[in-house]
């Protein structure tokens, strides 16, 4: 990233670095993604009113009831995406503010998103556009039904809960390719880990998380 994305004060680099130390400390162990976590300018994914909390380990909203992730979920579900090998192409259910997919694209060499919201979307490809993060592609879709004109996929994270297991994005799911998703209504969901072996899909499930609901549609 070769813009003047530093700050100051609340967004300065040192302030980053202590998400950093953070995110060791809970767990973070991937090199590769704490140096992403620390370069990406998460002050650009949120109102500018909130930006003195970018770098706080907590999700933050970013309008239309949706929010941007607290860092250290990003930051395990990247984690849990790249153990076992580097995808070559993922796909995002929910581009949201754009931080997860900001966060995948120096990691793999291509990005697929998807955001029901076309207002959201627009704000995410102008920070895309600023940051020079060419290998993102989006589309306006129901994050339900993925981009199965673009899979299969090595990598799927969806960043929304659905309630069950979408069956379309099981099936754009390349073979050994894992997907990412929280699972579950109400207060809290289970994060799962589904591996595609042939016609079978290995669950592991992983965490408990809190997720905004995945909405089916387009907005």
């Amino acid at each position: 990233m070769s813009v003047d994305i530093e700050g100051i004060g609340m967004t300065s680099q040192r302030t980053r670095d202590r998400l950093i130390q953070r995110l060791r400390e809970h767990g973070i162990r991937n090199p590769d993604v704490l140096a992403v976590m620390r370069e990406t300018p998460r002050h650009l994914f949120v109102d500018e009113a909130l930006a003195s909390r970018a770098y706080e380990d907590t999700a933050l909203p970013i309008g239309f009831r949706q929010t941007i992730s607290q860092p250290w979920v990003v930051a395990r579900m990247t984690e849990l995406l790249l153990e076992g090998g580097t995808p070559d192409t993922v796909l995002e259910v929910g581009t949201g503010s754009g931080y997860q997919a900001a966060v995948l694209a120096p990691l793999v060499r291509q990005v697929y998103s998807v955001e029901r919201n076309a207002d959201l979307l627009r704000q995410a490809e102008a920070r895309f556009r600023k940051l020079r993060l060419r290998n993102i592609a989006t589309r306006h879709a129901d994050g339900h039904l993925g981009w199965p004109e673009k899979g299969p996929f090595e990598g799927i994270i969806v960043t929304a809960a659905p309630e069950s297991l979408p069956e379309e994005l099981l099936h754009q799911l390349a073979e050994g390719g894992r997907l990412i998703v929280p699972v579950g209504g109400g207060m809290g969901q289970d994060l799962l880990r589904v591996t595609r072996n042939g016609d079978t899909f290995e669950k592991e499930s992983l965490e408990r998380v809190i997720f905004v609901p995945l909405v089916p549609g387009k907005a």
